[in-house]
């Protein structure tokens, strides 16, 4: 805690300290974002490196066995660096284990996921707490805002629904005045993202379509862009490509969940679609806009995974052309399906097939973006020499003179390994005229 005086007024007063840790998924970046948002109206501060603080939150993810000790050494790294006098802990990971939290000497609090938007007023209820919203974005040009959360799928090898609960979606309104709220804070560029925003509804009857958000995001004056977060294959209905190909800010790239090029992977994964389906959704948004760009996951080493299905996601992959490919080697989740199924692959195979996979996913991405060379794109900058094109490619841009949060136009000139190299049209003009 660190003491103020205030000259007009002639007194002391104290400014709390705070410390967040986030880990996992976008809804996890938001739900920290309006954590932060709320401490920050109310006068806190955010603790330097060694100052005590008088509150640490740690968002947690259990995604992987690997997230869950990320997590557990949050909480440490915290406890010891901070010393807080309230430290709590919430999250996927903080739902699952709260046996083994609660014998943690450092953790104080357990809030689970149903009460994170009540964390603060729990936590302190003495206090009034400004709205669980978020107004801005910290160290991003690129803000998500939570539009759903849980999921009623139950995939074999996922523990989600487990920790997040029944799929629910958050009011129309409520969407477009924080995305309001963000422009008006300088923000050009929003995804809309939840744990399976295929699901949303907008918590109304008759039911809000995702396609018909994107419509009402797609009024905002001030707003340049919106990206839309993960979705399944067959989630990319008519409605929605609709309202993405003739939007005048929706950006020609989406993030297209594959998971595996097998069916019969996909069958044991209980995926509900199928190769092909992802194969037809990517063409057609392909063929009303050949700039069309799509990322990706996928998961190596499923149980019974044979080398043929692995081969028969790597030639998606090659067919597809990902812009960026998110790999998670499969980790057995408690409770799940596939914990439970026969035919584990050995540690020794994920990690030369993930190897493989990368390589692959590398190779393409150079590929997809060597066919762009010569082209010119918007490009919002997110620090002073690099930035994404509206079909998220990576472009580098070696000019020293220009600031974040900028958007510019760029011709782009070559390809490297870090991306496109592009040219800043405003240059190019100059330099045109002193010729």
């Amino acid at each position: 805690m660190t003491w103020i005086f205030d000259k007009k007024l002639g007194i002391m007063f104290s400014m709390k300290k705070y410390k967040i840790a986030t880990l996992g998924c976008r809804t996890n970046q938001y739900e920290s974002q309006a954590f932060l948002d709320q401490l920050k109206k109310k006068g806190y501060e955010e603790a330097r490196d060694g100052e005590k603080a008088d509150l640490c939150i740690v968002n947690t993810c259990t995604v992987t066995e690997s997230a869950d000790k990320r997590s557990l050494y949050q909480i440490r790294k915290l406890a010891r660096e901070y010393s807080p006098k309230r430290m709590v802990v919430t999250g996927c990971f903080a739902e699952r284990s709260q046996k083994m939290l609660r014998a943690l000497q450092e953790v104080t609090d357990i809030v689970p996921n149903s009460k994170k938007e009540e964390l603060l007023p729990m936590i302190f209820p003495e206090e009034e707490w400004p709205e669980f919203q978020i107004e801005r974005f910290e160290a991003h040009t690129r803000a998500f805002v939570k539009i759903q959360d849980g999921c009623n799928s139950y995939c074999s090898y996922c523990i989600i629904p487990f920790v997040r609960g029944r799929s629910r979606s958050k009011k129309v309104f409520e969407i477009l005045r924080e995305v309001e709220a963000l422009v008006k804070n300088g923000y050009k560029e929003v995804v809309l993202t939840g744990i399976n925003i295929g699901d949303f509804d907008g918590d109304g009857t008759p039911p809000v379509r995702l396609g018909d958000l994107v419509r009402q995001v797609d009024k905002i004056e001030g707003l340049e862009r919106i990206r839309i977060s993960s979705i399944d294959p067959d989630e990319v209905d008519d409605d929605l490509l609709d309202a993405v190909i003739n939007g005048k800010k929706a950006c020609p790239s989406m993030h297209i969940v594959l998971q595996s090029g097998s069916n019969l992977t996909l069958k044991r994964m209980r995926r509900k679609y199928t190769k092909q389906d992802f194969i037809d959704a990517t063409e057609r948004l392909l063929k009303a806009d050949p700039r069309f760009t799509f990322t990706t996951d996928i998961i190596v080493g499923f149980p019974g995974e044979s080398e043929e299905e692995f081969q028969e996601t790597l030639a998606l992959m090659r067919e597809v052309r990902f812009a960026k490919v998110h790999m998670f080697p499969y980790s057995d989740r408690p409770k799940t399906r596939a914990s439970r199924m026969p035919n584990k692959i050995s540690p020794e195979l994920i990690q030369e097939r993930k190897a493989e996979l990368l390589k692959v996913a590398e190779q393409n991405a150079f590929d997809l973006r060597n066919q762009f060379i010569g082209e010119t794109f918007s490009v919002l900058l997110e620090t002073p020499t690099m930035g994404h094109t509206e079909n998220f490619l990576p472009v580098v841009v070696p000019d020293n003179n220009l600031c974040p949060n900028t958007l510019i136009n760029v011709t782009c000139v070559d390809n490297n390994s870090e991306g496109l190299i592009g040219e800043n049209q405003a240059d190019a003009k100059i330099q045109t005229l002193f010729a």
